[in-house]
């Protein structure tokens, strides 16, 4: 009978998607994705004749709305309502909390949630002897939730366990997906029917999260700025969004892209650290020459250089995000190929980032040594470098980001020396991030 009702419901979701094709025909454009190999597309001015290139545009607009949508859930925000010309706009609510001068005052949190996690990994070597193998990927993402609970929300990880949970399930749900179906994500088959699930059980997650912190008064972290923004913005949201949609699409955009990319990157990090001991210990070296037995400050993460090439380099091998994605605003033509307004253009980091004309003959390999002297030094086209997204609409957490890594980094390296274990399998996954697919698996020792 259970099948009998499923095939009825579904054949009458078909029915209802072609009945609002049919309806929206004249008006419904495809969202098309075109990947550009060439570096030209993030070079302005490489036009002959004076001409302006038409895709700096992309980068530099900042006009109308940008609504981000995935299969109909979101784990980015369903609406990212920015009108940049809005001073009342979810730049002013949210960029300044993420600014430098307030992330510096994160340093603490972020040492005291990251001794949590080293403890427990010295609690292990203990237990298992000299050395212990450990998956640190599953640990990196559970202290990065912690981090982004405790700094942004006033919660911890404990509290928002469920939450994140959840959100990786249905993160592993997505990466799943096929593209380019059109109407597939209104079809109830299994996997949409548990990703309305899951998203419905997050929202309401949140909700209870954001009356909780509410409830109880919260000192001014980002959370309540969210809460007065989206307060101060009803007029501009009363038609497309409302406020609460507007509270849980941010949260939830701040849960996931706030701790998974920090999270898989940390991983990244230590897997190359693990594989060229060499540049384990010029870090190291550096680290411990900084620190000089003394609590962990913002200052100290400054004088990090080789640390930072670390990163960055790392970001340029395995950037978290797969693609940058940009809407046309209006026709374009980009050596002969005619792009009309409304069409998406992906634009692939991972090709930009390891393209041997524009760094170098070893553009596949790990030399941190390439950013000596800044991005600037590292690239013949430094926009190539896209880690964080580029433009008017870069990451607002960058700087969060690379604290948070700087602190994580620094710390382990300050306690352990790490080579790769044998169980450990490369094998780069994308699962909405490009992350590593079997984990990363480490033998630690205590120094």
């Amino acid at each position: 009978m259970s099948i009998v009702v499923e095939v009825a419901v579904a054949l009458g979701a078909v029915l209802v998607v072609f009945i609002h094709f049919l309806h929206l025909e004249k008006t419904i454009r495809f969202n098309i994705f075109v990947f550009f190999w060439e570096y030209t597309m993030v070079n302005g001015g490489r036009y002959g004749d004076g001409e302006r290139n038409p895709l700096k545009h992309l980068f530099e607009s900042r006009e109308a709305f940008l609504s981000f949508q995935r299969y109909g859930t979101t784990l980015r925000p369903r609406y990212i309502i920015i009108k940049w010309a809005n001073l009342g706009s979810s730049e002013e609510i949210i960029v300044p909390e993420l600014y430098l001068d307030k992330v510096k005052a994160m340093v603490d949190q972020i040492v005291d949630s990251t001794n949590i996690m080293l403890r427990s990994w010295e609690s292990r070597i203990e237990r298992d002897g000299e050395v212990s193998e450990i998956k640190v990927d599953e640990n990196l993402r559970s202290l990065s939730a912690d981090i982004i609970s405790r700094a942004c929300f006033g919660s911890n990880y404990a509290q928002g366990k469920e939450i994140f949970t959840k959100i990786r399930d249905l993160q592993n749900l997505l990466s799943k997906i096929s593209v380019g179906v059109p109407g597939f994500r209104y079809f109830p088959n299994k996997s949409n029917r548990q990703i309305w699930k899951l998203e419905k059980e997050i929202n309401s997650n949140i909700s209870k999260l954001v009356k909780q912190c509410q409830d109880e008064g919260h000192e001014q972290d980002l959370l309540q700025m969210i809460l007065e923004g989206a307060k101060n913005c009803d007029d501009l949201l009363s038609s497309s969004i409302s406020q609460d949609r507007f509270i849980i699409d941010n949260c939830k955009n701040i849960f996931f892209a706030g701790h998974e990319t920090t999270a898989v990157t940390a991983s990244w990090c230590l897997m190359l650290l693990a594989t060229y001991q060499d540049w384990q210990d010029r870090a190291r070296a550096e680290v411990l020459e900084v620190c000089r037995n003394c609590n962990l400050d913002a200052s100290m993460l400054r004088s990090m250089k080789t640390l930072t090439t670390v990163i960055q380099e790392t970001l340029r091998l395995y950037p978290p995000a797969a693609f940058v994605v940009r809407t046309v605003f209006q026709d374009i033509n980009i050596k002969g190929i005619k792009i009309p307004k409304g069409m998406n253009i992906q634009i692939p980091i991972s090709i930009l980032q390891q393209d041997i004309g524009l760094w170098g003959s070893d553009a596949y390999k790990f030399n941190p040594e390439r950013f000596a002297n800044g991005v600037l030094g590292a690239c013949k086209i430094p926009q190539a470098y896209m880690p964080f997204g580029i433009g008017a609409r870069v990451c607002a957490g960058q700087h969060f980001a690379m604290m948070e890594l700087k602190v994580v980094l620094s710390l382990v390296l300050s306690k352990f020396r790490f080579s790769l274990s044998s169980s450990y399998c490369h094998s780069p996954a994308f699962r909405l991030v490009i992350e590593p697919g079997e984990g990363v698996v480490l033998n630690m020792t205590r120094i």
